[in-house]
């Protein structure tokens, strides 16, 4: 099976080119399972974390921390999150421990180009998210 840092060969320039040009730049995480940092310049506060299973590619990119939720609209942005859900393509809300995330996946023999193009979406439907539900963090 070819390893996740050689299935993103290129990566950085098809998504820089997937997003208007944009400079990125790939920063393999040390560690048993195998994670790329994805970092988009003028959107560094949202890298995307890239990972492999035996079945699929997992792009997640961290939102915010249940810390940062004003606890009286908890449940009101726990609510919207999920009217949300169905309509941000090919992305999806969850959390990781107390981190509130926005998570895409492809096939783990997914060309790279196609894996540029789940970056370049996920990066915006983050933006989006984060300009959507704004008013429900500190």
């Amino acid at each position: 099976m070819q390893t996740l840092l050689d299935q993103l060969k290129g990566l950085d320039a098809l998504a820089g080119a997937a997003m208007g040009g944009l400079p990125v730049q790939l920063q393999p995480i040390p560690g048993s399972t195998p994670v790329v940092q994805v970092s988009i310049e003028g959107r560094d506060e949202l890298p995307i974390f890239v990972t492999s299973s035996e079945m699929q590619i997992i792009c997640i990119c961290y939102l915010w921390t249940e810390e940062d939720v004003k606890p009286a609209r908890r449940t009101e942005l726990l609510e919207s999150l999920l009217d949300l859900n169905p309509s941000v393509p090919l992305s999806s809300f969850g959390r990781v421990g107390g981190r509130y995330v926005l998570t895409g996946a492809l096939g783990r023999n997914a060309s790279v180009e196609d894996i540029a193009r789940e970056v370049a979406v996920l990066s915006d439907n983050a933006l989006d998210a984060l300009d959507a539900l704004s008013d429900f963090l500190n």
